[in-house]
């Protein structure tokens, strides 16, 4: 079966950063373009970043653009999540999943998920 599994989240201070790692298996993601979402209490999962299956483009939700940084190792079916000057806001279980088709910026161009980790930032 296909699973992706997230890691790299924690409680962090304003300012400060986190790489969040998302690794596959049952499925090799050397085909496939990748995204990253998150989801604060209360609200609906939010598109944040994506990458197409060559790494070139990438694309950001202007919300996140300049802080945040996507990319991946076809190599070790990994696909990565640098987050820079975390802000209160930022505050979300975060996501990644397999791009199916379809729009890179909507989840429902996506096919898997992962479970998610949580990304907490204090002021």
């Amino acid at each position: 079966q296909v699973q992706l599994v997230e890691s790299g989240g924690g409680l962090v201070q304003a300012g400060g950063s986190l790489k969040l790692s998302c690794v596959a298996s049952g499925r090799a993601i050397s085909s496939y373009g990748m995204g990253w979402f998150r989801q604060a209490p209360g609200k609906e999962r939010e598109f944040a970043a994506a990458i197409t299956w060559s790494g070139v483009p990438t694309l950001y939700a202007d919300s996140v653009k300049g802080r945040f940084t996507i990319s991946r190792d076809n190599a070790k079916n990994r696909v990565y999540l640098q987050i820079n000057n975390l802000k209160p806001e930022d505050t979300a279980v975060y996501y990644c999943a397999i791009h199916q088709g379809g729009s890179f910026s909507l989840a429902s161009g996506y096919a898997y998920w992962g479970q998610g980790t949580q990304v907490t930032v204090s002021s």
